[in-house]
């Protein structure tokens, strides 16, 4: 959701803090503000609205020759909890003597109940916002020293928090913390950064260390001093990033989300390499660290997710009964951990995220941990709080997903599903032939996505027909009843177009009362046992006077019942899954290009759902 970017060392902090903003932007934000450190005093900038606006601020203020200067600063986009997107409640905030001033990232749930303690002492608010009671707090602790001001002050908080300090009083240092909202420190050459995402960091540096919940360290340009709340000095690595500019960077693209439907044959192959075993007909999937006798005891899945995971993971439902004969459910994470979920030791719970910092998943795989069951994390985020809470389980190597709308990641968590559900079901009932015919069939995913990827112009043909309507409605069976889940989620994303998702055979059970001539349905008639049902109930909507959209397999027989073919490769219905989606997704995007849409930040979304 929101980010946080903040740089001291030698070089000025403005160009970089403000570079660091617009690769932050992806995030989804409603305002933006810095601050920049003085040898007396703070200055903080802040404006609604895009970092353009900010930067324009700064520019009228700020000289180029003052600029130069000032070498420590903070710097925030901020997606509205508390209080409206006004100038008064963008980050940062001061404390009351405007000489201590903090940007925030989470949500501190017992603000309230601290403002007014402080109000009673005289305090006098200028926002609406919870981070203004934080950074208060840490002013109304502060005797000299500002690690002990936070540490003081994140013992009385409840909730989460990615924090960066400056204090007028200490210029030579900045301090930050984390629970429940990541942080990532950047180490270089007499210079150390923060920031909400590593994307921010790799223009420059390479180096990186993680911080974990119950963190605050003390950042120089020359040492990382690290604390837990009791004031105990603790240990953290420092790892390589693994990034390039390049992969946060357009290539050409008019949009990221293009570019991320474009990379998708490559992010499937590199979520694939290496774990394929095509002599065996078994996936390799060292990161599980579990024994096939350990695999053989899971008696039931769960999977937890949110959004687009949540869909991928109901893919891996019916990969993991099918392939493997293991009873699956799959549950949004929030409802698995507000409710007294009945899992034991022989369970096996699966989390998945693509940031690897979904706050709902976290607090899942934590109640999952409790009751003693084995957790697995899904994510795309090396580093990531799922990723070390989790332990074990497997990353998809998407890389960087910059557009607000989930993409390559979500085909990358069902080829790796598929994965899992291979290794399952080879410890189980699947035949050496029927588990070498399915492990070739998923090595040759990239393919079959170049496949779909060949077809943009076309899709884009039958997005000229459908960007005039403001309904749509996505039909599937089996496999493809997420997919069509998935591809309303990213049709209403993106484009604002109200979309709905079912599973076909629901459609008269209420829905179809919605149809009216001409609303497009998107019916996904790929080759399955149950093809001919899938047809039946085009039939009904096509009686009603809908437009059909017909998602079907090349060499299947022709009928006159679509208005518009999108056409698949021969493969088996849990495979075709990813080529499907990603012919949705083409669909979704050309509409939304069409309707003159803000693609890669739509509105009032966020890219990572770091609150509740």
């Amino acid at each position: 959701m929101c980010g946080i970017i903040g740089y001291i060392g030698t070089r000025p902090a403005t160009p970089i803090l403000i570079g660091g903003l617009k690769r932050l932007e992806y995030r989804g934000y409603d305002s933006a503000g810095l601050a920049l450190l003085e040898p007396k005093s703070i200055l903080t900038y802040r404006s609604v609205g895009k970092v353009a606006h900010l930067v324009e601020k700064v520019r009228l203020n700020l000289t180029p020759e003052r600029q130069n200067e000032l070498t420590v600063g903070i710097a925030h986009t901020r997606w509205a909890t508390h209080g409206a997107p006004t100038e008064a409640n963008a980050h940062p905030h001061y404390d009351k003597s405007r000489r201590i001033c903090v940007v925030h990232n989470g949500i501190i749930e017992n603000y309230r109940t601290i403002r007014e303690k402080l109000q009673a002492k005289g305090h006098k608010f200028d926002s609406d916002t919870d981070t203004e009671a934080l950074s208060r707090l840490i002013g109304e602790c502060y005797r000299g020293d500002l690690r002990k001001a936070v540490i003081n002050a994140l013992r009385q908080i409840e909730g989460a928090y990615g924090i960066a300090v400056l204090c007028a009083d200490e210029p030579d240092k900045m301090v930050v913390a984390r629970k429940g909202s990541p942080l990532v420190i950047g180490i270089g050459e007499g210079e150390c950064l923060v920031a909400s995402d590593p994307s921010a960091l790799v223009a420059h540096t390479q180096r990186v260390i993680y911080l974990d919940d119950g963190d605050v360290a003390v950042i120089t340009p020359d040492l990382v001093d690290i604390r837990n709340l009791d004031d105990e000095p603790i240990e953290r690595n420092v790892s390589e990033l693994g990034l390039d500019v390049g992969a946060v960077e357009k290539g050409g693209y008019e949009h990221f989300m293009l570019k991320e439907i474009f990379e998708q044959p490559e992010t499937v192959r590199n979520a694939l390499r290496g774990r394929i075993d095509l002599k065996e007909g078994t996936a390799i999937l060292s990161g599980m660290n579990a024994t096939p006798a350990e695999l053989a005891e899971i008696a039931r899945i769960i999977v937890v997710g949110c959004g687009t995971s949540l869909h991928a993971g109901m893919v891996g439902e019916f990969a993991f009964e099918d392939v493997a004969g293991i009873s699956t459910e799959v549950q949004q994470a929030a409802e698995f951990r507000y409710r007294n979920p009945i899992v034991d030791r022989n369970d096996m719970v699966i989390a998945i995220s693509q940031s690897g910092e979904t706050a709902d998943t976290l607090a899942a795989i934590r109640k999952a941990k409790e009751k003693g069951t084995k957790v697995f994390g899904l994510v795309n985020v090396v580093g990531s709080a799922i990723a070390r809470e989790a332990g074990r389980g497997v990353f998809i190597h998407a890389g960087p997903e910059i557009s607000v709308a989930s993409t390559k990641a979500f085909t990358g968590q069902v080829a790796v599903l598929l994965l899992m559900a291979l290794k399952l079901g080879r410890t189980r009932r699947l035949s050496n032939e029927d588990s070498l015919k399915l492990a070739q069939e998923i090595n040759r995913l990239p393919e079959l996505v170049e496949y779909v990827l060949k077809q943009n112009d076309a899709i884009a043909k039958v997005a000229e027909r459908m960007a005039q309507s403001d309904h749509a409605f996505f039909l599937g069976r089996g496999p493809m009843h997420p997919v069509a889940l998935e591809g309303a989620l990213k049709l209403k994303e993106i484009s604002y177009v109200h979309a709905e998702g079912y599973h076909a055979a629901e459609m008269k059970h209420g829905p179809i009362a919605l149809l009216t001539p001409g609303v497009p349905v998107v019916v996904l008639a790929n080759h399955s046992p149950v093809l001919d049902k899938v047809w039946s109930n085009a039939e009904e909507c096509k009686a009603r006077g809908a437009r059909i959209i017909a998602v079907v397999t090349e060499g299947e027989p022709k009928t006159d019942l679509a208005d518009d073919t999108i056409v698949l490769p021969p493969c088996s219905p849990l495979v075709a899954t990813i080529p499907a989606a990603v012919a949705l997704q083409l669909l979704a995007y050309h509409v939304a290009r069409l309707r003159g849409c803000s693609i890669d930040q739509p509105r009032n979304l966020a890219k990572s759902v770091t609150v509740e």
